[in-house]
């Protein structure tokens, strides 16, 4: 058993609030109502993260936001459902059907097979592999190819540059991505997502405030939010790789849009904030502070939506492989030689150190970079 910081970083044989692996009967009945609870939670908080965002972002633009249907406003999200599933389904000439046709599907599905390995509890989840977070990385990374088959089989000029942007950013995003993530494991010493959460006796957001933030800003790249969201510039492209898309195929990309913000939300809270861990609750409510954390992440996301405008394509690309990428390496060297070299230090003191060397390095890299009229140089 690995042991960091001079205890034992994986969990004891028996936890007094953790359930069964088959939990609560056997394969099948378990299988099935994980599935059923699954699928819940993602239309739930589908639905919940569009009207908490449409609120929210409201009020930083100074209105009102969605207020007639339902009481607050709460159907809103209802009737937008309603409305889009109503539209006309539109395919155009010229268009490589099949893929045209199956492109929404692969964009989605991996972004619902997510949530297989996110432990909503102490061992409530469907399955916790022993290489959890490697299947996230691989799993959430197959939606690309869905928006990629749509850019290119729309027969559409527009389509088709948003379908270059798309390999070309979330390629180039994802290296910095996985080696904060990597940084992770080395502290926990698991790959296991349930495995992380019970390794964290301090939140790694504060041994790691650096991987954290490269984690969020390289996440925000990959699911296509401000200021990084170039795949649907409308100034630029006219709606990006979903521009010849209608009816309930661009419904199918707008709810693969919300997934992936729900799933980078409980990425997030399970390998930085604990997961279910949180004071006052028994642990048997770990559910609710798990919930609090995902919508706070979620709040996070908007606030930078809100407040960030649209970066060019050079300023994209040039963030990841001049900035991200540098600072994600010297975070994973660190991060090996505090394990290495200094294996029984405090752990506050870890985050002493790590807070000033993560200051210290963003302050240091955003000096070497300078806006000179129009162009970004280094």
């Amino acid at each position: 058993m690995m042991s960091i910081f001079g205890r034992s970083v994986l969990p004891p044989a028996v936890h007094p609030a953790m359930l069964a692996p088959d939990w609560p009967s056997g394969f099948w009945s378990h299988l099935i109502i994980f599935i059923v609870i699954l699928f819940v939670f993602y239309i739930f908080m589908a639905m919940a993260f569009i009207y908490f965002e449409r609120r929210v972002i409201s009020r930083f633009q100074i209105r009102i936001g969605p207020n007639r249907i339902g009481p607050f406003g709460l159907l809103q999200p209802v009737a937008d459902v309603i409305k889009i599933l109503i539209k006309e389904d539109i395919v155009p000439n010229n268009v490589d059907k099949w893929i045209y046709l199956l492109a929404p599907a692969v964009a989605v599905v991996p972004s619902i097979l997510i949530f297989a390995v996110i432990p909503f509890q102490n061992g409530a989840s469907l399955i916790d592999l022993n290489i959890g977070i490697l299947y996230v990385v691989a799993i959430s990374s197959i939606s690309v190819v869905g928006l990629v088959m749509a850019g290119w089989s729309s027969n559409n000029k527009y389509s088709l540059i948003s379908a270059m942007r798309v390999i070309a950013q979330v390629v180039s995003y994802e290296i910095p991505m996985a080696l904060a993530i990597i940084g992770v494991v080395v502290f926990s010493g698991t790959l296991s997502m349930n495995g992380i959460v019970q390794a964290q006796t301090v939140p790694y957001i504060l041994l790691q405030p650096l991987g954290f933030v490269i984690y969020f800003l390289a996440s925000m790249a990959e699911i296509n939010r401000t200021p990084f969201d170039l795949l649907e510039a409308e100034g630029e492209i006219v709606a990006g790789f979903n521009i010849e898309y209608s009816g309930f195929k661009f419904a199918l990309f707008y709810l693969t849009e919300y997934a992936e913000a729900i799933g980078v939300s409980t990425i997030i809270t399970t390998i930085y904030l604990a997961g279910w861990k949180g004071p006052f609750l028994p642990p048997a409510f770990g559910i609710v502070w798990f919930l609090i954390k995902v919508f706070a992440v979620f709040a996070l996301i908007i606030w930078v939506r809100a407040t960030l405008p649209r970066l060019r394509i050079d300023q994209v690309m040039g963030f990841a492989w001049k900035c991200l990428l540098p600072l994600s390496l010297i975070n994973l060297l660190i991060t090996g030689a505090q394990v290495v070299f200094w294996p029984n230090l405090s752990q506050w003191v870890i985050v002493g150190v790590n807070f000033v060397l993560a200051g210290l390095l963003i302050a240091l890299w955003s000096r070497f970079f300078k806006l000179t009229g129009d162009k970004v140089e280094v």
